[in-house]
């Protein structure tokens, strides 16, 4: 008896009738062998020539106390305190006297202090044939427009610090 099995009314083969090339798969092995030799001899080399050429320094460690801090421009982590702290160091120099440059006599002064002293002394003015033709002198106390505003503060420190009290006005007398 015979294992083949006849199938009616078909007349194609459903199987291989030959077996598998032996020669073609064991050089398909060679040459997949050598490809990943060679891969890995050239992966090897080059793990050694970046190793040489950029080291990667002592590892990292989480028990390291030194903070390194990254390049500028930094990120704030509390811009509003920051803030604060700035306009009350802007508010301080501007209220206080120091030395600019002590070498050559420089200071500064609190801006009401100056303003004093420029009614006082007045403001250093041009001859009038030394003015150029077509300027009319201002008046004095003029305002200029876009000035700042005396009474408040402006700009970024306008809404962090509160203003200086100022004074009530003195009654007159009759």
């Amino acid at each position: 008896m015979s294992m083949a099995t006849e199938h009616s009314g078909g007349t194609g083969e459903r199987y291989e009738r030959r077996d598998a090339d032996v020669r073609m798969l064991l050089k398909f092995a060679f040459w997949l062998f050598v490809i990943l030799v060679a891969v890995l001899i050239s992966m090897k080399w080059i793990f050694f020539y970046y190793s040489r050429v950029q080291p990667l320094g002592p590892p990292a460690s989480p028990f390291e106390q030194a903070r390194v801090l990254p390049p500028q421009p930094r990120l704030q982590v509390a811009p509003r305190t920051d803030l604060k702290k700035y306009c009350e160091a802007q508010q301080q120099e501007l209220s206080n006297y120091g030395w600019l440059d002590a070498h050559n006599g420089v200071v500064r002064i609190p801006v009401d202090r100056a303003m004093d002293l420029v009614l006082e002394r007045g403001l250093p003015a041009r001859p009038a044939e030394n003015s150029p033709a077509g300027a009319a002198p201002a008046a004095a106390g003029a305002a200029t427009p876009g000035a700042p505003d005396v009474a408040g503060l402006q700009g970024p420190c306008g809404y962090v610090l509160e203003p200086a009290p100022r004074p009530a006005p003195a009654e007159k007398e009759r």
